[in-house]
């Protein structure tokens, strides 16, 4: 009960303050995109006693963030926390959702319709700008949440696309027992704390076929060494 309880303040919390952060987006996003007012999210997890403990360092020199996804806390905790000015990479119906969509429609982030044969050259098209501007590109390469389990979702081909049509350095990054931090669906909050772990940022081989998938064994066995730390022991 007590793990509703909290889920449903967090949710109530996030329908109070989000509308006045899209607010300020519009009012300010000729700066940065209105960077100022996304930073704004690190008052989610003061106000819900909710903590991600950080292992590793951001690399500034990075282009493309790769991350596991788990909740929507995901996205709150790097907007709050990473130095850059994040262009995230989202499905298109999520800029259709009512007062969610302008958090993503205000700060020119990237919305690509999957239903699209175009969509890939939209993509290329749009991180390209962004890059231009210096944004951070970042991807849930699951393309939707995990169940916070032992298993990653398949990698989808959006991220390997990027980074080898573009040549872009990659920082994973693997996120830890978030779906527990918070939940929307259903409504719960289970732990307290999670964490985020920045791996090494590089330029992959390219000429090495295997590369993408390599990636996503790397990140499982970081995640897997983690998640049995916080869950397993």
């Amino acid at each position: 009960m007590l793990a509703k309880i909290r889920a449903v303040i967090a949710t109530l919390s996030i329908a109070f303050y989000l509308p006045i952060i899209i607010a300020q987006i519009y009012l300010t996003r000729g700066h940065s995109n209105g960077r100022w007012a996304r930073k704004q999210c690190r008052w989610f997890f003061s106000f819900n006693r909710l903590h991600v403990e950080r292992i590793g360092e951001y690399d500034k020199d990075a282009q493309l963030l790769v991350i596991n996804h788990q909740s929507v806390t995901d996205i709150i905790y790097f907007e709050a926390f990473h130095p850059a000015n994040i262009c995230w990479v989202a499905k298109k119906q999520l800029g259709e959702i009512p007062l969610y969509g302008h958090a993503l429609k205000g700060p020119d982030m990237i919305l690509i319709d999957r239903e699209d044969k175009n969509g890939i050259v939209f993509l290329l098209k749009e991180a390209k700008k962004a890059l231009a501007n210096h944004r951070l590109i970042a991807i849930f390469p699951e393309g939707t949440r995990s169940k916070g389990g032992e298993k990653f979702l398949p990698f989808k081909a959006g991220a390997k696309i990027l980074a080898s049509k573009l040549n872009l350095r990659i920082q994973p990054a693997v996120l830890i027992n978030t779906r527990k931090l918070y939940n929307s669906s259903p409504m719960e909050i289970k732990t307290d704390k999670a964490r985020v772990v920045l791996m090494e940022a590089y330029t992959p081989d390219f000429s090495d076929e295997h590369w993408y998938e390599k990636l996503q064994n790397s990140m499982h066995e970081v995640y897997l060494k983690h998640y049995h730390e916080l869950n397993l022991s």
